[in-house]
């Protein structure tokens, strides 16, 4: 009995050792600059297949006037143009729904200890998609090329590709102190 109590008792001391040994100090928030990630396609097979198909419809509006075997009938001629005018257009429309540049941002910001989720505009300019506190996301996953960011129900908010180990360090020191992160 006396054993088992000086078990619980030499445990108890650790851990009130523990509990009140120096704290690590906090990583200085001030000095660390704003990180922007890009948020990757989803299904970069799809994204091919729009390149080609727009590739393709652009291509064939001009195929149509140059190719052999066309007739210059004035009722043809305004199918035709009528036709490749939707098409180059269509094409266009096909490219530009897979570029770069209509991928949304995500911004973490060490001062303000929050992340925005940023997409731009019919102008260009960059708007406020989402905005969330590092106090208020449940925990942070990081893994070998992603982080995934946790809402406070266990659903997933976002899941963003990381570039390089620098970035990867520099992220886990903003949300070490305010986020749980699993590894």
């Amino acid at each position: 009995m006396d054993a088992v109590r000086k078990q619980g008792l030499s445990y108890v001391k650790a851990v009130q050792k523990k509990a009140l040994a120096r704290p690590k100090a906090a990583p200085d928030l001030d000095g660390m600059m704003p990180l922007m990630i890009t948020f990757e396609r989803n299904l970069p097979a799809l994204s091919i297949l729009f390149q080609i198909i727009g590739s393709g419809l652009v291509i064939g509006s001009a195929a149509m006037w140059v190719l052999p075997g066309s007739t210059t009938a004035a009722d043809l001629v305004l199918m035709k143009f009528g036709a490749s005018v939707f098409m180059l257009f269509f094409g266009l429309a096909i490219l530009m729904l897979s570029h770069s540049d209509n991928q949304p941002d995500a911004y973490f910001d060490p001062i303000r200890r929050e992340v925005r989720v940023l997409q731009r505009s019919e102008n260009g300019r960059p708007q406020t998609v989402l905005r969330r506190s590092f106090d208020s996301l449940g925990s942070a996953r990081f893994s070998e090329k992603t982080l995934e960011l946790y809402d406070m129900d266990g659903s997933v908010l976002m899941r963003l590709k990381i570039q390089s180990p620098e970035v990867r360090h520099a992220l886990r020191l903003q949300l070490c102190n305010c986020v749980h992160i699993s590894t």
